[in-house]
């Protein structure tokens, strides 16, 4: 889904920034902490120019704390992308997520 240098920036919510596959490790040793979680993606709205495009997406993401089950954590974000055509299909070259909501309930 992403191209091999894609920049990522999830800080809006607690998380990094830099390139597809430093932030692919990161997610690995993070995603452990919550073992249960939706990830619901709605409205989107892409624009397309040749062979980029860009897209906002909104993303509703509830997420069971570790050792809790009765803590969820509920993230909504909208996600702003970035994406280019390569001669495997399209690719996504750049995400940033911008926090709308954040509550640990």
């Amino acid at each position: 889904m992403f191209t091999s240098d894609a920049y990522i920036d999830y800080r809006a919510l607690g998380g990094i920034d830099g390139r597809y596959p430093e932030v692919k490790e990161w997610l690995a040793q993070v995603l452990p902490n919550f073992p249960v979680c939706a990830h619901m993606l709605g409205n989107f709205s892409v624009r397309i120019d040749g062979d980029t495009a860009s897209s906002r997406v909104i993303c509703f993401n509830p997420m069971v704390l570790a050792g809790d089950t009765h803590q969820v954590l509920f993230c909504g974000l909208w996600y702003d992308d970035e994406f280019v055509r390569t001669p495997e299909g399209w690719r996504m070259t750049r995400r940033v997520e911008s926090k709308v909501f954040q509550k640990v309930m």
